[in-house]
């Protein structure tokens, strides 16, 4: 139980980063003398033990401050005490919340061992099917859910993902203000860790949230009479937290700077390039994400379309760009061979002041130029690297067709696929931007707010409150473009935006094959499986096409649920051609 516990409590990375970059911090201002460690003072060596050729040279703990002259200064500043008592109060309720998880921790793995007969040693070998198969079979022996005689998978997964399915959905919606127009700028997408939180903290589960335990939503807001009261009771606790972001932002800042120093000047210096590479956004994690769609299963497909959006991103080069770069990275590269080759002749050289500077910049700018540089090799063909794109991130605004070279596309791409840089920028500038945001955009959104999760909430038995479009129903939320035309009721503003619905079924019945889905969803799927099936009947050039499909390639490697189940392989196999077609909005209508 230890290790588990000392791992637990080490990998929580706000408690035990915060604890060493505020003693590591104060430590800096306060204990160390820059004067001699910059030698702008002369320090004397005397007395027996030293060596005279010594007696003027600056060693580490002579820039060290004693203990009790360090302690003294740090009483005498009031804004470090304050500081550190801000620090202190976060650190306690940090570590408080680490205790509380350990303890569900070891609920959690009591009921691992004993209830599903899973040891820990043996958990990494499983897969998250064969966990779930055993849990739905304890409920059918011991009747866990007293609601229900049998849990269903996707009672499962709307226990684990309740919340998430609401803020996959308002994303989708475009309810939630992450889509700002600047001057200049233009359309940018703001979405970062901290507004995040204070979304959740807002709907979920902070004070004056919507809902009033972890699987109910407040009743009142289920009535539809007093929804202007509800709305300005939401506002009026937005502009709340709003608030306390802006009084709270000069520390957060200052953490925010702190911990973006101690964490990525090292890998600069080792790799500069690394902030060129790209990753994917937080918007983009929650634009592309299915309903009902787990962490790891996000996190596998996204993955499998790192290569190929990095493909496409740097199929788009400039000219001009790469004739600059390549001027900068030779003049660059001169001089730094000239110190070099001076340095192996004469190793003198490394003690005029600043020549190793001049040497690691030097270095640096030399690796961000030629990443500016394109590989001579590449072939420019942006419409089939889009293709290969979709078929694992899935979703593409229908201006995106057959505009896959041109810039506006790439931008678009690039708020879902950010580079590295960006995302540091933003999160260091979240303390400043999320205030405002909060402020003057959410709380605009009130009414809309109250509204959607009165319109878009069912209560399931066993389960409690879920948003509806987790149901993954095609006759309340399908698009009739998305090959559900004469089985959906939907309204515009009941759809669910870019075939959302249909392809979050369709994904969550290959990940799920021994899942039987509501009626209208079996129609849809019945009619997919007829529709490839007749299509996979065309002849060998059909067969050849659907095995080279990059869907088909990348559902095959998709992970444990397809690799392992042939029966559903074979069915679903010439079906990921006809999900590739709705990717590329190749609509399929009904006959």
């Amino acid at each position: 139980m230890m290790p588990h516990v000392f791992f637990f409590l080490f990998s929580s990375h706000p408690y035990s980063q915060l604890l060493f970059v505020v003693t590591f911090t104060t430590f800096l201002v306060n204990c160390v003398e820059y004067d001699i460690l910059f030698a702008n003072r002369a320090v004397n060596h005397t007395g027996p033990g030293h060596n005279p050729l010594d007696r003027n040279k600056v060693t580490l703990p002579d820039a060290i401050l004693p203990s009790q002259q360090c302690t003294q200064r740090i009483q005498e500043n009031s804004w470090i005490i304050f500081l550190l008592i801000m620090a202190a109060i976060f650190w306690i309720y940090r570590l408080v919340k680490v205790f509380c998880n350990v303890l569900s921790y070891w609920e959690i793995r009591q009921f691992y061992i004993k209830a599903l007969k899973i040891r820990m040693d043996e958990l990494c070998n499983f897969t998250w099917q064969e966990v779930q198969d055993r849990l739905i079979s304890l409920q059918r022996e011991q009747q866990m859910c007293i609601h229900k005689k049998e849990l269903t998978e996707l009672d499962i997964y709307h226990r684990i993902l309740r919340f998430k399915n609401y803020m996959v959905a308002m994303i989708n919606k475009s309810l939630l203000p992450v889509q700002l127009q600047l001057p200049l700028l233009g359309n940018v997408v703001f979405l970062t860790q901290g507004l995040k939180y204070n979304f959740e903290l807002i709907l979920f589960w902070g004070p004056g949230s919507l809902f009033q335990n972890k699987w109910n939503l407040h009743p009142k807001y289920k009535r539809n009479g007093n929804r202007l009261e509800l709305a300005q009771q939401l506002s009026r606790v937005i502009l709340l937290m709003g608030l306390a972001n802006l009084l709270l932002c000069p520390f957060i800042l200052v953490w925010q700077v702190l911990y973006a120093f101690f964490s990525y000047t090292e890998v600069i210096r080792r790799e500069p390039g690394s902030l060129g590479a790209r990753r994917w956004s937080l918007y983009g994690r929650l634009y592309l994400r299915h309903f009902n769609e787990l962490d790891h299963e996000l996190h596998g497909r996204l993955g499998r379309g790192y290569k190929p959006t990095s493909k496409y991103m740097n199929s788009f080069t400039s000219p001009v760009l790469t004739v600059l770069a390549k001027n900068i990275a030779f003049f660059s590269g001169s001089i730094l061979a000239v110190l070099i080759a001076l340095t192996v002749y004469d190793e003198d050289v490394l003690t005029v002041q600043h020549i190793l500077t001049a040497i690691t910049v030097l270095g640096v700018v030399i690796t961000i130029a030629r990443s500016f540089i394109p590989d001579e090799h590449m072939v420019w063909c942006p419409e089939q690297l889009l293709q290969c794109m979709l078929a694992h991130i899935h979703y593409m605004p229908d201006h995106w067709r057959g505009n896959a070279n041109k810039s506006e596309t790439r931008d678009e791409v690039a708020q879902l696929f950010q580079y590295k840089a960006v995302f540091i920028l933003e999160e260091l500038l979240s303390p400043v931007v999320t205030p405002f945001i909060l402020i003057f955009h959410l709380r605009n959104k009130s009414l809309e707010i109250i509204d959607f999760f009165r319109n878009f909430t069912v209560e399931v038995v066993g389960v409690g409150d879920i948003c509806s479009f987790a149901q993954m129903d095609i006759r309340r939320h399908g698009n009739p473009t998305w090959l559900s035309e004469g089985q959906t009721e939907a309204s515009i503003y009941q759809q669910a935006e870019n075939g959302k619905t249909e392809l979050s079924l369709m994904h969550f019945t290959i990940k799920n094959p021994r899942w039987q889905p509501p009626q209208e969803s079996s129609v849809f799927i019945s009619h997919l499986k007829e529709k490839v099936q007749h299509d996979a009947q065309g002849g060998p050039s059909t067969q050849l096409l659907l095995s080279e499909a990059p869907l088909c390639t990348s559902l095959q490697s998709n992970d444990d649920s397809c690799i392992r189940s042939n029966t559903l392989l074979s069915e679903f196999a010439s079906a990921e051609m006809s999900l590739h077609a709705i990717y590329m909005h190749e609509v399929i209508p009904y006959s």
